[in-house]
């Protein structure tokens, strides 16, 4: 999740620029026992990962393939940090980010087959205080809901609740729930939420007695042998740690390291680090059924084969836009809709089911081909969407008798797109400007505190003659205050690996006091989960 960047199988929403100066040549494949041999297709995929790293400037990837129950390969091209020789292997620890919403949906299933709960149970009888912002939905919202993005929030909905990281704890979160507005009618179509998996995380632990974190890896971890993972973020990464840092482009330009970032108020969404190691082992149990085999070679089972086709049945349809560009054409499915915890979709008459995840620095994606019980996982540490789609897609022409495509290529057409678009935004922006123009008040004038009813309280100070607007609950989101026109003007964040500028607009009564502030993001190139849109700032009455 945070990053929670939802990434259609075609398409490109994140930023990359080729000519990596920086670039590493390949790690040594690791071949684990049970390996099985990699069709003549992939026989030069090492080497084409390392090109797919390097035309989209990303210090360090890690794939892994399973096919048939046995590992194809796992493999690790490049280093864990610009700077720092350490390479990346197929045990390097990336943040997997919304990837961990399947093993939100899979917890919940475990507890469904025990007949702790049932799918269709109703929130409000989990956790009685539960409310969303209508009181119909309150009632209605079913378990099954909380993982289906069908919910009527709009997309990313509540994200600056924790993203950045923010000081409220999950249950905290989900109580301002009622505050945030709903855009859309209850399971009327798909919107991508992350907040709710809080919600779903809250469930387990309320029916299970356990906190989400430790239930994950009592009862999922373990057992599959997942020695290589865990369910928080390290604060602090030493040099013997095979743990990748991820790296953003500041600016949407400059390539650099971005700090570890600590985040526990809504780990059931995207909390879980993990390796393409474990990652194998967890992609084989999905692929038979839910069934693995323990450290004596006996076989378990995680959950019901019945509960897996319930997570990965289309619960939510998502409309099928075109692709960006034609180079992608081949990628579009001809049907598309979320699971529980899983995206579903097709390719060359193959069902997929899939999810990808995006944190501070890293993207990836994970890939389930049931009927050929293939599974592909990309890792990468910078917010590259094109990266780990070109390697996915190769892995998975190889198994489909696709024709050759240069996904590369393809990528990379989409990226100039997206780029191309952003410009043109900004373009627009400043056309319709009024550059003479100047704040209507003194800036003293727009200093106070503004009160959101979900987010809470902003601050906007005076500081060395400018303004400075703060969100008194998330550090990260603190910045001078430009002019723009009128009284419009750009939040510019201290931290500038967030990419999340943001217009802000302070609406004057006719007195000429701010009667409320809005805001909005400067780039259509910004993350979604900067929910700016969503927040309606009213001024607090000193020593309210």
């Amino acid at each position: 999740m945070p990053r929670l960047r939802y990434l259609l199988a075609f398409g490109v929403t994140s930023f990359a620029f080729a000519l990596a100066a920086h670039a590493q040549d390949a790690a040594p494949v690791s071949v684990p026992a049970g390996t099985v041999a990699r069709p003549m297709d992939l026989a030069d995929f090492d080497a084409y990962v390392d090109a797919t790293r390097k035309q989209f400037d990303v210090p360090g990837i890690a794939v892994a393939i399973v096919k048939d129950g046995k590992i194809v390969l796992e493999m690790g091209s490049g280093v864990r940090k610009l700077g720092d020789p350490a390479k990346v292997d197929a045990h390097t620890q990336f943040a997997i980010a919304s990837n961990t919403k399947a093993f939100t949906a899979a917890s919940l299933s475990i507890l469904a087959d025990e007949k702790k709960l049932d799918m269709n149970d109703r929130v409000i009888d989990r956790l009685p205080w539960f409310q969303m912002s209508d009181p119909y939905v309150t009632r209605e919202m079913r378990v099954r809901d909380l993982l289906a993005h069908r919910s009527g929030l709009s997309l990313g909905a509540g994200d600056l609740l924790y993203w950045p990281a923010t000081t409220y704890t999950t249950q905290e979160v989900v109580q301002r729930l009622r505050y945030v507005p709903l855009t859309n009618s209850f399971r009327a179509e798909y919107n991508y939420d992350n907040i709710l998996f809080a919600v779903a995380g809250l469930v387990i632990e309320q029916v299970s007695g356990k906190p989400w974190a430790d239930f994950i890896t009592q009862r999922i971890f373990t057992p599959l042998g997942m020695t290589e993972s865990q369910t928080h973020a390290p604060e602090h990464i030493g040099a013997g740690d095979d743990i990748a840092v991820g790296h953003a482009k500041f600016n949407f330009k400059e390539l650099k390291p971005v700090e570890p970032m600590s985040w526990n108020n809504n780990q059931a969404a995207g909390g879980i680090y993990s390796s393409v190691h474990d990652l194998s082992k967890w992609m084989t149990m999905q692929l038979d059924g839910g069934v693995y085999k323990d450290s004596a070679g006996k076989e378990q089972r995680l959950f019901s084969e019945a509960r897996q086709k319930e997570m990965w049945s289309l619960l939510t349809p998502i409309r099928i836009a075109d692709p960006s560009v034609p180079e992608l054409k081949a990628a579009k499915p001809n049907f598309s809709g979320y699971g529980e915890g899983w995206f579903v979709s097709d390719y060359r008459g193959h069902k997929l089911v899939w999810h990808t995840g995006g944190w501070p620095g890293m993207v990836s994606r994970v890939t389930l081909v049931p009927d050929l019980k293939l599974g592909i996982v990309v890792l990468t540490n910078q917010e590259s969407g094109a990266a780990f789609q070109a390697v996915t897609m190769r892995a998975l022409d190889a198994y489909t008798d696709a024709p050759k495509t240069d996904w590369i290529a393809a990528y990379a057409a989409g990226v100039r797109k997206s780029e191309g678009n952003a410009d043109d935004s900004m373009k627009k922006h400043e056309a319709a400007r009024a550059k003479g123009s100047k704040p209507s008040l003194p800036l003293d004038g727009y200093v106070g505190t503004y009160r959101d009813p979900w987010y809470g309280d902003v601050k906007v100070s005076k500081q060395g003659g400018k303004l400075v607007m703060s969100f008194t609950k998330t550090a990260q989101l603190t910045g001078t205050l430009e002019p723009w026109q009128h009284d419009t003007f750009i939040a510019h964040w201290t931290d500038r690996s967030l990419n999340g500028d943001a217009f802000v607009n302070f609406d004057l009564d006719p007195d000429g006091k701010v009667r409320e502030v809005r805001m909005e993001p400067v780039s259509p190139l910004t993350d979604f989960s900067f929910d700016f849109q969503d927040l309606r700032l009213a001024p607090v009455e000193a020593g309210k």
